[in-house]
């Protein structure tokens, strides 16, 4: 997984605690200065329950090889310049050039993007990334299921993640209809 310098950074959080060290970890310069800003964590202390953790300069780790047998890669949060990036093909960073070689390699790739409101480019952007079969996921926490924290709020939005990458879980409210 990705994150880079978008604010929301407690999706991020959430996955790697449930995901444990079944997650590699690649952050941006800006994602870390976010992650120190929201949770007032080191990146270390952040990435700590994760397999490893990546700088965005480090090209040589095995998430940039379509060698490198990962299942899939999540941005979360995903920046509008990630967006932008991946949607061009800019790979010039650990987390671009891991969502590039997801793309070529037919991997699944899912980007959460947090900024809004969102604009025509970053439309257009989102359009071309989702029929190449990346999932668009914005974070957009549901509330037919009364959240009464933050935490259930991330949570939302953490479940529909682990679903798109076949994870059990017991987290998060799903729509079950009116009664």
């Amino acid at each position: 997984m990705a994150v880079s310098g978008a604010s929301g950074v407690e999706y991020a959080r959430r996955l790697i605690e449930i995901l444990g060290d079944s997650a590699d970890v690649v952050t941006t310069r800006d994602a870390q200065a976010v992650i120190e800003i929201e949770t007032g964590l080191t990146v270390k202390e952040f990435a700590a329950r994760a397999r490893s953790s990546y700088g965005e300069d480090n090209l040589a780790a095995a998430p940039a090889s379509g060698s490198s047998l990962f299942r899939a890669v999540v941005v979360v949060p995903c920046s509008g310049t990630t967006l932008a990036k991946i949607a061009t093909g800019i790979a010039d960073n650990l987390v671009t050039r891991a969502a590039a070689v997801a793309i070529k390699e037919n991997r699944k790739l899912i980007l959460v993007p947090r900024e809004t409101p969102v604009g025509a480019i970053a439309l257009e952007n989102m359009l071309k990334l989702a029929r190449l079969g990346v999932v668009i996921m914005p974070a957009s926490p549901g509330f037919y299921g009364k959240p009464k924290r933050i935490a259930d709020l991330v949570d939302f939005v953490v479940a529909r993640i682990l679903d798109h990458l076949g994870v059990d879980h017991s987290i998060g409210v799903r729509w079950s209809g009116p009664e």
